[in-house]
């Protein structure tokens, strides 16, 4: 066995030759302490009774959860998104680290990175997650990790300050005791629902406040507890196809007149804005646009089945894939009619380009429609050259005066600044 699970690491070294979403950052390839992590820490022991080959797939492992009021499952995250978020978090030896959401695998590694002389505590809300990671560290000979139950909206109070959060589940804010439990000059790596559209960030304390460092796209289970967050959907067909959103739901939308909207007649708006082939996807991009096409009012998604796109109920550019069967496209609503970036259209025969479409149905679909083709285009003329936004976190009460210029989403217990760089003219 020793031997299978040796040639399951060297296959976990080869999966992360680059990692494209962070760029220049990780340069070539994934930081070397983080791929002596993860060939060393026993990943089977952390995923009790999923056969040895499951282990050590590059994939989420889900386990059952048995316990009351557990959420149903308790995935073990892949490995290639654990790799990632750890480069980010960048875990030096001696350093103090605070892990929200357990499952014990991620912090035996962050034991690793952080070394004898470092520290780490691990925290879930569920009880029997908590015997599980247990049970996994000690089993694998990482008794020093200290396990912990509580509400990771609180932290862990009384174990900080921090130089380093990874949270490992996805919040929709970023509370106050994350920050104040965080050292000066700390990182947090939080997986945060930004408008909807899930991304990792690693964000660095600076003056009482959160700036990003680098973002890459990230999909986990929502936070429990005092964290938990509503969304909003509202069933367009019979076919799966929904809009949703982050709660409020957008002002004037009508949820009755939008049911069956896509039997209506569909408009087309086209937006001159191409992309050649070898920049697909769309993560080969300098400064990709899915945070820029998720702002402004109104601003939803619209998420369809994949046999609703067969059959060509709707064409959606399919932004954000959850899953081979399934997929999220930014959409706007307003009253009974909406619209939503559609699939790119190849621009000759050759398709050696694509072009940025949007389609609208219902009264004003055709106006939403343009709406859309304008924020694209509005993209491509300020923002596809050059960085992309930062990420700011500050306190809920701060004035508007006191904010960076850029699109503000108002959360529970902060504002969040999503800043773009001035375009050159």
């Amino acid at each position: 066995m020793a031997g299978q699970i040796a040639e399951r690491y060297q296959t976990f070294a080869a999966l992360f030759p680059g990692h494209r979403e962070l760029g220049e950052e990780l340069g070539e390839g994934l930081p070397g302490p983080v791929v002596a992590a993860l060939r060393k820490v026993p990943r089977h022991l952390f995923t009790p009774g999923v056969p040895l080959a499951r282990a050590y797939e590059d994939d989420a492992v889900v386990l059952p959860q048995a316990g009351e009021g557990s959420a149903g499952r308790s995935p073990v995250s892949a490995p290639s998104m654990i790799a990632v978020m750890l480069a980010q978090l960048d875990v030096h030896p001696g350093e103090s680290v605070l892990e929200i959401g357990s499952g014990g695998y991620q912090a035996a590694l962050l034991r690793e990175l952080a070394g004898p002389d470092g520290s780490v505590t691990t925290l879930d809300i569920d009880p029997d997650v908590v015997s599980r990671a247990r049970a996994g560290l000690d089993q694998a000979g990482y008794r020093d990790v200290r396990t912990a139950c509580g509400d990771g909206e609180y932290g862990a109070p009384g174990y900080g300050p921090f130089d380093k959060i990874i949270v490992a589940v996805e919040a929709w804010d970023v509370p106050p005791a994350w920050i104040g439990q965080l050292a000066p000059g700390g990182r947090l790596v939080v997986p945060l629902l930004t408008r909807g559209l899930p991304r990792s960030w690693a964000l660095d304390r600076q003056d009482g406040h959160l700036v990003s460092r680098s973002d890459v796209p990230a999909y986990f289970v929502s936070m429990r507890g005092a964290g938990k967050y509503g969304t909003w959907s509202v069933p367009l067909d019979e076919a799966g196809v929904s809009l949703w959103g982050e709660e409020p739901q957008p002002v004037g939308m009508d949820r009755a007149a939008l049911v069956g909207v896509l039997a209506a007649e569909r408009s087309e708006a086209r937006t001159g804005v191409t992309l050649p082939m070898d920049e697909l996807p769309m993560d080969k991009l300098a400064t990709r646009p899915d945070l820029w096409l998720v702002t402004g009012p109104d601003r939803c998604w619209l998420y369809a089945g994949m046999d609703a796109v067969e059959r060509g109920l709707v064409t959606p550019m399919g932004l954000m894939t959850r899953s081979g069967r399934t997929t999220n496209t930014p959409a706007l609503a307003s009253g009974g009619s909406l619209a939503y970036y559609g699939g790119m259209r190849p621009v000759d025969e050759e398709c050696t380009a694509v072009e940025f479409r949007a389609y609208g149905h219902g009264p004003h679909g055709a106006e939403l429609a343009e709406r859309l083709a304008g924020h694209i285009q509005a993209w491509e003329r300020d923002h596809r050259t050059g960085p992309g936004p930062v990420l700011t976190v500050h306190p809920a009460d701060t004035p508007a005066g006191d904010l960076p210029s850029g699109y503000v989403l108002n959360k529970r217990h902060s504002k969040i600044v999503l800043s773009w760089p001035e375009p050159a003219r």
